[in-house]
């Protein structure tokens, strides 16, 4: 995601890097610890994920699967996203502008950092690397349905640009891209790319009593604040990728950002009137976390 609190997002295109932000990926540049510590991290959620993640994101795994070790080759995996549903990866220095993030989402480019996390940094990282980019979104993006959501969110950050209504729609792809679950038959399952390239919010997520799982809607995620430091305190949960589809085609965003502008904020642990609620959480370990010393 590119629209968090982080401050790290630069002003221009750094020197190497195209108007349009994009760098080499340079795979050849890769040490044997940098494919290794993918490796390790690969090896791991993959561990883990099974019963966990969405079916779609278990099915997307497959466009890894590449003829190198290690991190993949922006290449060979474009050709393989490309067959799917049109998608491809494209390497940018870090942090991009809203409207350049925006504009390769609209024309199905999806932008991931080149740099991979150090051996020390396995469990967090708050810079995207390409281990979050790549294992985190790319097997969702050979989803057809949820490519198009994709496409249809930069689309709509585009148009969002001209209502200054940036935050709003960043809670949107924090709760669903990064930290979305969905219903399916056996129980609710992750497909949020925050949660399944993390060893620790994979479990938290879904085991864990302490945050509130709620029923997704438009409007009520779009007013609810999120915290980029931490597990979260909530999730919201879709009933399906295509209802999330729908809803985001079928929206007329510009009068709901008007209503917004007005309209107060939730916070993370907020439940409200109205809200279909999986999971009353406990909120203990944000508790915890706030008693703790810094």
């Amino acid at each position: 995601m590119r629209m968090t609190e982080d401050t790290h997002v630069l002003e221009k295109p750094p020197e190497g890097a195209g108007a349009d932000w994009t760098i080499p990926q340079d795979w050849n540049a890769y040490t044997p610890e940098d494919h290794e510590t993918w490796d390790i991290l690969f090896k791991r959620q993959l561990a883990q994920l099974p019963g966990r993640a969405s079916q779609a994101f278990l099915d997307g795994i497959d466009v890894l699967k590449l003829s190198k070790p290690g991190i993949p080759d922006f290449e060979e995996l474009s050709e393989n996203l490309m067959r799917e549903t049109g998608w491809q990866v494209i390497a940018v220095p870090g942090l991009v502008p809203d409207d350049v993030f925006f504009d390769h989402l609209a024309n199905r480019r999806f932008v991931a950092g080149n740099f991979i996390r150090r051996r020390e940094q396995l469990d967090y990282l708050q810079e995207p690397d390409v281990f979050h980019d790549v294992f985190g979104h790319v097997p969702m993006l050979a989803n057809p349905v949820f490519a198009d959501y994709m496409e249809a969110y930069g689309r709509g950050g585009l148009r969002a640009l001209e209502y200054d209504s940036l935050d709003h729609l960043a809670r949107l792809y924090w709760y669903t891209v990064e930290f979305g679950l969905v219903e399916e038959a056996g129980g609710l399952r992750i497909y949020g790319s925050g949660i399944v390239s993390s060893h620790g919010e994979s479990l938290f997520s879904l085991d864990d009593p302490s945050p509130n799982r709620i029923g997704f809607d438009m409007k009520r995620v779009m007013r609810t604040n999120y915290r980029i430091d931490d597990f979260q305190q909530v999730y919201f949960v879709i009933p399906s990728f295509e209802e999330l589809l729908r809803q985001t085609v079928e929206t007329d965003f510009a009068p709901l950002y008007r209503e917004l502008e007005s309209a107060s904020d939730f916070a993370p642990d907020d439940i409200v009137e109205g809200d279909r609620i999986f999971t009353r959480g406990t909120q203990a370990y944000a508790r915890e976390q706030a008693a703790s010393p810094a």
